[in-house]
């Protein structure tokens, strides 16, 4: 007989990460990874001597 999950098998269904972030908190991260990103794009190689 088939079995009623239809295959589906899950497992750390129990599982809570000790990690925990607000999600305001995250959103603040987001935002100074992108202002980092741009900051490196627009100035990187004059910054680390690189010639390009």
């Amino acid at each position: 007989m088939p079995s009623s999950t239809a295959g589906i098998t899950r497992y750390f269904d129990d599982y809570k990460s000790k990690i925990r972030f607000k999600p305001g908190s995250l959103i603040v991260m987001l935002f100074i990874v992108i202002i980092i990103m741009v900051i490196l794009h627009t100035y990187g190689y004059a910054m680390l001597g690189l010639v390009r």
